[in-house]
This record gives structure tokens, sequence and C-alpha cells, in this order.
């Protein structure tokens, strides 16, 4: 193999999904980058839902009179070990699905399961000398209205292009909306 082929540079894309994307996101993704000349590379990571924080939300939408003795309830019929094996085993299947749609519409993809999505997006920008980043989420108007969504945040750590988009939605859908790239 010659030397500038082993040197080859590629152009690193870290992707921070919130669930698997659809065929339609994959190639909406890739096609962003078709105009890249050097081989890109799309890193996914994919957050594991914290079982105690599903639990807390689950209980959240119950009635109050349904609450009462649900500790005791929770105690006795929750087997929180078995719900983050669920939450880890589910996250696993989506993250196959994502790498697979991509890969099927012809990118290179790698990708791992993560505990802390800011944090680690941006320990792998740094990793890798990542290029890009995008965020793919459902809308979440709370979170991103006070800027504690995670496009928010990388925006604040990050020294690359952030660009967040909102899943199942069309390039066309998401117009006007103030999203895209940004450097900061």
């Amino acid at each position: 193999m010659a030397d500038s082929e082993s040197t080859k540079a590629t152009y690193d894309v870290v992707l921070l999904v919130e669930q698997a994307l659809s065929a339609a996101d994959a190639a909406r993704v890739h096609s962003l980058h078709e105009g890249i000349e050097d081989p890109v590379v799309y890193h996914v990571l994919l957050p594991v839902e914290d079982a105690a924080a599903r639990i807390e939300a689950a209980m959240g939408s119950m009635p109050s009179s349904e609450l009462l003795g649900a500790p005791a309830l929770l105690a006795e019929n929750v087997d929180l070990a078995e719900v983050e094996k669920d939450a880890r085993d589910r996250a696993q299947a989506e993250l196959a699905t994502t790498l697979a749609a991509l890969t099927k519409d012809g990118a290179t993809a790698v990708g791992g399961l993560v505990e802390e999505p800011i944090e680690s997006l941006v320990a792998t920008v740094k990793k890798i000398d990542g290029r890009e980043v995008i965020i793919l989420t459902r809308p979440h108007v709370v979170a991103e209205f006070f800027h504690v969504d995670w496009t928010a945040q990388a925006r604040r750590k990050l020294g690359v292009p952030v660009l967040h988009l909102l899943e199942h939605e069309t390039f066309e859908e998401q117009a006007g909306e103030g999203e895209g790239i940004n450097g900061f």
C-alpha cells in the first residue's frame, strides 16, 4: 500500500441520535456530505435511558390516587436491574438499526452506546478530530426554549459546526425554525 493511501484523511462526522434513524433520515444525513472528497465516516452515539429516570417519568404521568402506596409497590415489584437491561437492549437494537440504515445508504458508520450524551459527544469529537456534529432529536420545545437541549450544550462546548435536525422531518419542514449550522 502506498504511503498516500495509508494516510488518507477522513471527514469524521459525529451523530448524536435520540432514537433509531429511519431510512429516510439516514439518506438525508448522508446527502449532506455528497460533495466531500475525503471518505466520510459517521460516528453514531446513542444514549442509554436511565432506568430510574424512566420509572420516575412513568410515575409522573400517573394520577396521584394511584401513587399512594407506590413506593412499597415499586420496591417489591420493580427490578431496577431488569429495567436497565431492557433499556440497554433496546438502545443496542436502535443503534444497530441506525448503523444498518446508514450503511445501506452507502455510508461508512460506526457507533456505540453512551451514558452521558454531551460529555461523550465532546470526548468523541476531540478523540477523532471530528469535523462536524449532527444532533438528531424529536422536538423538545421547553428544553430548546431554555437552551438546555443537546444542541445548545454542544454549541457551547465545541468549536466545530453543529447541525440540529428533527427526526422524521424533511429539510423543508425544518426551514425557518432557527436551526442549522452554527460555529458554537
